[in-house]
């Protein structure tokens, strides 16, 4: 894959207890050094004016200040440093590349993936909240739109977390396709069933709350029966995946059971999706705390795009997910 890094996204610390910490990077790149076929791509970090295109300029204008004036605690969970307001600009600026360079054509070997930090999808329109500060991912999403001549964009967010942020800001809009598979009753406690969108957007978002517990047959059956015909019918120029890696069975502050066989399950599935709608396909790093697990994480998506075909999972979809399976083709208005 064609990886996005820059050393600005370390120089955020949120401190040394804190699980979203430069160390999260660096597990990525030594997991990725024993791996075949990784090359890093910098790119110039988003401007405020990017961050206005999609949060209020008034936010945007209190976080780098605080920031600023040194950082602190904005609230119990979401920690800045000097260098925070650098660090969000350059990991927004990575997954603005990214999306630039799927559009441009790369695909395959080549797919896109940023590893910027801090990560986006809880940051509202005014609001930073769940250790992100500017949302990474809607921020790529309104460039391709705004200055890449993107008419539709498919966003899937498979962290663990219900990405509100994201959700939020494209709500009432029919331009953006949020979805979202994510651990039910977890922070923020959004990502509800009847979610669905507003005005222009309604029916473009789908929230899938599986059950903690829920493995890798699950999601593969979320992303078959729900996401596909969803995204294939919504016919996006682009399909953006926030790609957590905290649904992993050893994360540290999830109860979901997916391998990291998994996530290549689900790289692959997108993947496809991306070929069967001729979309361009990029991935923008959310969460992750397990060093470990992550790496691997990161690891196995790569070695999809390098050739490896995943092996299928061995357990059988959930009698709790299969309820909700069906509740969602039967109840969501795109389905």
């Amino acid at each position: 894959m064609r990886f996005g890094f820059t050393d600005t996204c370390l120089e955020h610390d949120p401190g040394p207890r804190h699980p979203e910490s430069p160390d999260r990077l660096r597990a990525i790149k030594r997991g990725l050094a024993k791996r075949h076929s990784v090359t890093y791509e910098g790119a110039a970090p988003a401007t405020a004016d990017d961050a206005v295109a999609v949060h209020d300029a008034d936010y945007v204008e209190r976080i780098r200040d605080f920031c600023a004036e040194g950082g602190g605690n904005w609230d119990p969970d979401t920690v800045a440093s000097e260098d925070t307001w650098g660090a969000a600009l350059a990991s927004a600026g990575l997954a603005k590349d990214a999306t630039r360079a799927a559009l441009a054509g790369a695909d395959g070997r080549n797919t896109p993936f940023s590893l910027g930090r801090p990560p986006g999808h809880h940051a509202v329109e005014d609001d930073a909240m769940g250790f992100c500060f500017l949302n990474n991912a809607a921020i790529a999403a309104q460039y391709a739109i705004s200055d890449l001549d993107a008419d539709r964009v498919a966003i899937f967010d498979w962290d663990v977390h219900h990405g509100n942020g994201t959700q939020d800001i494209f709500y009432d809009r029919g331009d953006v396709f949020y979805a979202s598979i994510h651990e039910d009753g977890l922070y923020p406690g959004t990502g509800d069933t009847n979610e669905t969108g507003e005005g222009d957007g309604a029916g473009a978002t789908l929230n899938v709350p599986f059950p903690a517990g829920s493995g890798d047959a699950d999601y593969c059956a979320g992303v078959d029966e729900l996401l596909r015909p969803a995204v294939t019918d919504f016919d996006p120029d682009v399909v953006l995946v926030s790609a957590g890696f905290d649904a992993h069975r050893h994360d540290p502050i999830s109860r979901m059971h997916v391998s990291t066989e998994g996530y290549g399950l689900l790289a692959d599935r997108m993947r496809a999706l991306a070929d069967a709608t001729d979309a361009a396909l990029a991935f923008v790093l959310e969460g992750g705390y397990s060093m470990d697990t992550l790496a691997d994480g990161v690891g196995v998506v790569h070695e999809t795009f390098d050739g490896r075909e995943p092996v299928g999972p061995d357990d059988e979809v959930s009698d709790d997910a299969r309820s909700l399976l069906d509740d969602l083709l039967d109840s969501h208005p795109w389905l």
